[in-house]
């Protein structure tokens, strides 16, 4: 009854002119699983009913299409620059997942032309308009280009694991987008935890170093246990959620959306006249970077 009840009241938003919610998910460091993470939690939401786009930012490294065993002959970087339409950068992957995949060579948007920044702009509108949610699988850590688009987006998911490196530059990523937007809503999770305590005691040290520290409130979501289906489906280029249905990650993996899913939903009634400030926060950025 809870999802039907969340379900109908995003159609309602919708047809009232509420756009998709736009979602980045970012490390602190590499290896982590963050890209495998986005891919299966996107996939999850598919199978739920839900109309999703991943974007791959992971500029130079993405690995979407890897993940999802599809040949991408196209990238963001071609629609930017003029030589293709949305339409044909936007793939279709399993089960009706659209992504676009990660090209290369952007810096921040910044230095870029206005002609290229509308494109972006339009983009993102027609992605919003479209989807319900709008998943961006960003590069490892900090760079400008990553920071002007995460200050703009809706919500952030931070991915870590237990190791003491992978924790401190999780928090270091937080840091750097707090500092730009105090309001920033902040989820976390750890990945690849070898016990269900490895798992509560990282999520705990995440939460409680920025309490403490930047006096921030953040979200646990859970965490996902290491698996080796994970790398099974890895080599298949299937998703594992998608594949394994009943494994235990899998299974693990559907908690953490249904969860996401209710706090998406109490923050759907907790706003009676919800608006969108991805695209003005963007914008913005790109005016106040040429006052």
């Amino acid at each position: 009854m809870r999802d039907q009840a969340e379900n109908l009241r995003l159609k309602m938003l919708r047809r009232q002119g509420e756009l998709g919610r736009t979602i980045a998910v970012v490390s602190g460091k590499g290896g982590v699983g963050k890209s495998n993470f986005t891919t299966n939690f996107a996939m999850t939401l598919v199978n739920k009913g839900k109309k999703v786009a991943l974007v791959d930012m992971d500029i130079g490294m993405g690995n979407i299409n890897i993940l999802i065993g599809k040949n991408a002959t196209y990238s963001l970087k071609d629609y930017l620059e003029g030589h293709k339409s949305l339409d044909e950068v936007l793939l279709e992957g399993p089960d009706g997942l659209m992504y676009i995949a990660g090209g290369s060579g952007m810096a921040s948007v910044l230095e870029w032309s206005e002609v290229l920044f509308e494109r972006l702009i339009h983009a993102f509108e027609q992605l919003q308009k479209n989807f319900d949610f709008i998943f961006f699988d960003m590069g490892a850590g900090a760079t400008n280009w990553s920071l002007d688009l995460l200050t703009s987006i809706d919500e952030i998911i931070v991915i870590s694991t237990a190791e003491p490196t992978a924790i401190t530059d999780a928090y270091s990523m937080m840091k750097y987008i707090y500092t730009r937007d105090a309001e920033k809503q902040f989820y976390i999770l750890c990945n690849r935890a070898f016990s269900k305590e490895e798992g509560i005691e990282t999520n705990e040290r995440l939460k409680m170093t920025m309490k403490r520290f930047l006096d921030k409130d953040v979200t646990i979501l859970g965490s996902l246990p290491e698996d080796s289906i994970v790398r099974k489906a890895v080599r298949e280029q299937v998703p594992f959620s998608l594949a394994y249905p009943d494994a235990l990650i899998s299974k693990t993996l559907q908690l953490i959306v249904a969860r996401f899913m209710e706090n998406c939903a109490e923050e759907v009634h907790a706003h009676e006249q919800p608006v969108n400030k991805f695209l003005t926060k963007l914008r913005s950025i790109f005016t106040k970077g040429r006052d």
